[in-house]
């Protein structure tokens, strides 16, 4: 990736890196560094999760019962931890999404307002 790329890139706040976790494990258990993958995977490359804010979201999850994680073997067959959405967590994910719906509707709002009135 070339520095004109990284520089394009944009960090995550830490609830919308929760929200991306969350919404990635929808699609079933996944290894840490998958689930950076898929958040960079399915942004076409913008968002760019590092290893210093996914680990400490995870053991955040965890901490609130959103997520699981269980030991196994990577497609590399090598010992991972693989994180899986508890039922409690998909209620959050839910909720988290309303709320980011929300929210994204008010800045876009309040970035283009000319947009909103039709003008």
């Amino acid at each position: 990736m070339s520095t004109k790329e990284q520089r394009e890139r944009i960090e995550l706040l830490q609830g919308t890196l929760d929200l991306l976790i969350l919404r990635t494990l929808l699609r079933g258990p996944v290894h840490g560094h998958a689930i950076a993958k898929a958040i960079e995977f399915d942004s076409d490359d913008v968002l760019q999760v590092e290893q210093g804010s996914l680990y400490p979201a995870l053991h955040r999850l965890i901490k609130r019962r959103w997520i699981a994680v269980e030991e196994g073997t990577s497609e590399n067959n090598r010992r991972a931890k693989f994180y899986r959405l508890t039922a409690a967590g998909r209620r959050r994910l839910t909720i988290e999404t309303s709320k980011w719906d929300t929210m994204a509707g008010a800045i876009a709002r309040i970035l283009r307002p000319a947009e909103q009135e039709g003008e």
